[in-house]
């Protein structure tokens, strides 16, 4: 059964790597208030990917799946407790209610008996109680990544999976040598942004999806973005790693890309998704001649979704390369300063309720930091640093990572320098500013 770790959990590991700087993985969730009806809980999420997931309550049984006497074959993660809940009947808060439900749920296994690896991965979005009883007052929900793996030799482990890559070092083989829950997102009871903050979105989803089944006491249509009664390939990882692979010792390699899938698509109108990522703009002289380039970035969802830039003319359609949401545009155009940029994203395509989102982006320099030292023996810290207007190059300044001012750099070009004595302590981190919005910060390096 999935439980909420009090604090985030991962035993024997050595690091865990992130594919990127900055995963975007839900985008929101229902503000309130929340009902009996949902057992006080969210009543959705919403990914970057423009999908919306009820939290799962429906008895819908699959279609594709029998399930064995007295176990229907449910579209949602029902898990029936003696004594809290009877799936036999209504699900009523809090006299017959889940003690764990889920708004999504992912899992996979490899299983190598001749290698001796038995591995089991879960991901969800899951709703619980503070002190695992079915109290009001008492809900909490988290997103959790759980890789347990039973293996044969001491070593360095490395698990990808669809959220990220984890480096486990293993001391001892055996049962469960590999044991990790991460559960981020559990706070405050009845506070459920925290989960907006773990590692799992945009929600995968199984390709022979989205599903349709009926509802026994209602009788609506339900849509599912899969089955988890069946083991199919998925889409929706937002690294495009839509497997579980482990790598090990003596050659050990071992993947699958079948997953058993559990999400109610929402009823829900929402807007569509676009996260802003960043938009600079560059201008330097070739042979005479100004060249200027602009470079626009956006979280928003994959195709069918577009992402289009509509503060020029024409607009600009933004390119998607990999499923991911990522989207990029360059325009040749030189920009007046100040200028704000629009870009427009539209699901409707892939969820026809949808409704187009239009945010703007302040145009910005590209500020990059190629030097910041500090001499110990002399209590010097020096600096140098570019932007990327190199006709027209603005006032860059320094300050410290806590914000105080450090000084203003000096040089005629785009790249500027500046050397000044700071004591006692030099500063962990420098940030460099533009007076056109640009700005980069760094560690510093500490040299005799």
């Amino acid at each position: 059964m999935h439980r909420p770790t009090p604090h985030p959990l991962a035993l024997l590991v050595l690091a865990s790597l992130t594919q990127a700087t900055a995963q975007a993985a839900l985008y929101d969730v229902d503000p309130g208030p929340y009902t009996p009806e949902t057992g006080g809980f969210a009543a959705w999420y919403q990914d970057t990917h423009g999908r919306v997931l009820d939290l799962c309550l429906s008895k819908a049984v699959s279609s594709r799946v029998a399930g064995a006497p007295g176990a229907p074959s449910y579209m949602c993660t029902l898990i029936p407790a003696p004594g809290v809940f009877d799936d036999t009947k209504p699900v009523s808060f809090p006299t017959n209610y889940p003690d764990e439900t889920f708004w999504f749920s992912a899992d996979a296994a490899i299983v190598d008996a001749a290698r001796g690896i038995d591995l089991s991965y879960g991901t969800a979005i899951e709703a619980a109680f503070a002190a695992e009883e079915v109290v009001e007052g008492d809900q909490v929900s988290f997103a959790r990544v759980r890789i347990r793996v039973d293996v044969p030799t001491a070593g360095t482990y490395i698990v990808t999976h669809p959220y990220g890559v984890e480096v486990f070092d293993v001391p001892v083989a055996g049962r469960r040598a590999i044991n990790m829950t991460r559960d981020i997102g559990i706070g405050g009871q009845k506070t459920y942004t925290g989960a907006l903050k773990g590692d799992v979105g945009p929600f995968l989803r199984g390709v022979g999806g989205p599903y349709t089944e009926t509802n026994p006491q209602t009788g609506a249509s339900e849509r599912y973005i899969g089955d988890p009664n069946l083991n199919e390939a998925v889409t929706g990882s937002p690294f495009n790693t839509n497997f579980v692979r482990i790598e090990g010792p003596n050659g050990l390699d071992l993947r699958t890309t079948l997953f058993s899938v559990s999400g109610k698509l929402s009823e829900v109108v929402r807007p569509t998704p676009v996260i802003a990522q960043r938009s600079t703009y560059s201008r330097h002289s070739e042979n005479g001649d100004l060249r200027a380039q602009q470079d626009v970035f956006v979280q928003a969802p994959p195709p069918p979704g577009t992402a289009t830039l509509v503060s020029q003319t024409p607009n600009l359609n933004l390119t998607e390369a990999n499923s991911t949401g990522a989207w990029y545009a360059q325009s040749a155009l030189n920009p007046a300063l100040p200028l704000k940029l629009q870009v427009t994203a539209d699901n409707s395509l892939a969820i026809p309720s949808s409704t187009p989102t239009t945010v703007n982006l302040p145009l910005t320099d590209l500020v990059v930091i190629q030097r910041a030292e500090f001499s110990l023996a002399g209590g010097q810290l020096t600096l140098v640093a570019s932007t990327s207007d190199e006709t027209s190059p603005p006032v860059l300044s320094a300050h410290t990572g806590n914000g105080a001012p450090i000084g203003t750099l000096s040089g005629n070009g785009a790249v500027k320098t500046l050397s000044t004595g700071l004591s006692p302590i030099p500063p962990a981190t420098v940030t460099v500013s533009s007076a056109n919005g640009g700005s980069d910060s760094e560690e510093v390096v500490l040299v005799p």
